[in-house]
């Protein structure tokens, strides 16, 4: 059975199981079958891990649904606690962590750190939100009985977690579930199933008992996320990834009506107004744009610059997105990794030829450089016009489209002529006008003079076709819990 990555993390520390997690224990697939792992920095194969299917998935779940008779009704505290060890545990191997991440996915190591840091809160955040489980208690209308509400765990959860920030996405949804009591099976990216094991193996360390969490890597998500949404076992599922896959998985959860959360694409507007600071302005674009490598949800996508101040911001954005160091993130002082697969920049390079053939001018980038690794440089167009491809789908890439306007009414009809509805930026010194602008903005979310909006306290989801359901904030436990209703006649004196 392969039990250890087949890389040693600088950071040393102890290897990363490659099996499947099943009832605690970590096994090879049930027909022995294995896919590998590359770094997308050079193309080397970096790991061998357990490709599971159907009949691993039914363990997975059987053992998840018998496991949660018992870890419902554990103590609040106890799971509090679990969480808030776990927290610790992170943070103690944040370079180990931050070096498994950037080996499998390719975002530069300082990023890395970050994302551990950001991760880690999510356990801190709902350790403290488990003892907070609150309910009810009341007397009826007509003064005949009493009634109770009590909040109890919805039970087994599917989660289903992306690529691009593997342990983030995975401590968003493990930890308010085992805050609320549920049992989990989770099924990790393809292409970056290490960081979720070596979360599987901290959470163990910090005491979660054995089922609670259970984890399938594998190729084929449709056979083992399908075998999970048929079951009638499960009775939540939790999907962070594409529009398309999130409309296929709540078509299956309409068939056992299963509560369903789904963070899905987004299409950012990135708002610049004519009394914009465009020191911040720009500092804005970069962190919207360029975190991740441009490969987030929540990536500016259309920069709607004011046509008085377009051609100061777009010369002073290709500066600074010009000289950012792209190579691999291992490299200390690297700031742009590579893209995540060939697919994914061949797509990026596309909609860039698009939007040149139609007149876009690239002050900066454009091209796919040559030699091994995905990498993509950062880019800046302008000129772009409307029907661009990229103004209409979501780029994923470290591509900012710039365009004037001049009518805010105009600009905000085109910010909301989207399917998607995730998160807006504005950027404007008056407030009135920003919060005006964000209101209007039809989005869950708005960063107002800011390129950065996820917080663990606060709650992350988007309207429209970018999903259903918030994660994090004081709202983040609620679909991982159902209300129960009791009442009992009320004696009344006489």
């Amino acid at each position: 059975m392969t039990t250890a990555i087949a890389f040693a993390p600088r950071a040393g520390q102890q290897s990363v199981p490659t099996g499947l997690l099943i009832a605690g224990t970590w096994r090879d697939a049930a027909d022995g079958s294995t896919f590998e792992v590359e770094n997308p920095a050079t193309g080397e194969v970096i790991a061998v891990i357990a490709n599971g299917g159907p009949q691993d998935a039914d363990a997975a779940l059987s053992t998840a649904a018998d496991v949660q008779k018992t870890w419902g009704r554990t103590a609040p505290r106890l799971r509090a606690d679990i969480l808030r060890r776990a927290y610790d545990l992170v943070m103690e191997r944040q370079d180990w962590i931050a070096e498994i991440m950037t080996s499998e996915m390719g975002k530069p190591l300082a990023e890395a750190r970050g994302e551990v840091a950001y991760a880690a809160d999510y356990l801190r955040w709902f350790s403290e939100e488990a003892v907070r489980i609150d309910g009810d208690a009341g007397i009826s209308g007509d003064g005949k009985n009493r009634i109770f509400v009590t909040r109890e765990p919805v039970g087994p959860c599917v989660l289903v977690t992306p690529w691009n920030f593997p342990l983030a996405m995975g401590t968003r949804k493990i930890a308010p579930a085992v805050a609320a009591g549920c049992t989990m099976v989770l099924k990790p990216p393809q292409q970056t199933p290490l960081t979720s094991l070596a979360l599987a193996t901290i959470l163990m360390e910090a005491g979660l008992p054995d089922g609670v969490l259970n984890i399938v890597t594998t190729t084929s998500a449709g056979s083992v996320v399908g075998q999970w949404m048929s079951s009638k076992l499960a009775r939540k599922v939790s999907f962070t990834g594409s529009t398309e896959v999130g409309k296929v998985l709540l078509r299956q959860a309409a068939d056992n009506v299963m509560k369903s959360s789904m963070e899905l694409g987004g299409n950012a507007p990135f708002i610049v107004c004519a009394d914009a600071d465009l020191d911040v302005a720009v500092e804005g674009a970069i962190a919207a744009k360029m975190r991740n490598m441009g490969e987030a949800c929540t990536a500016a996508n259309r920069l709607y610059v004011h046509r008085s101040v377009i051609e100061e911001f777009s010369t002073r954005l290709a500066a600074r997105m010009g000289d950012l160091r792209v190579g691999n993130g291992m490299d200390a002082d690297v700031q742009v990794g590579p893209l995540i697969d060939d697919k994914g920049r061949t797509k990026v390079q596309q909609l860039v030829d698009d939007a040149l053939s139609r007149g876009a001018v690239a002050v900066t980038g454009g091209t796919t450089p040559e030699g091994p690794g995905y990498f993509y440089p950062p880019t800046v167009l302008t000129n772009v016009p409307a029907d661009a491809d990229l103004m209409s789908e979501e780029i994923f890439g470290p591509v900012a489209p710039v365009v004037p306007f001049d009518d805010e009414d105009e600009m905000i009809r085109l910010a909301n002529d989207t399917d998607w509805g995730l998160v807006g930026y504005v950027f404007s010194q008056n407030l009135d006008r920003a919060f005006d602008l964000s209101e209007r903005l039809e989005v869950g979310m708005v960063g107002i003079n800011t390129g950065i909006v996820a917080n663990p306290a606060a709650p992350f989801g988007g309207v429209k076709q970018s999903g259903l359901g918030r994660e994090g904030g004081k709202v983040g436990i609620d679909d991982f819990l159902e209300y129960k209703y009791m009442t009992t006649p009320r004696r009344r004196g006489a």
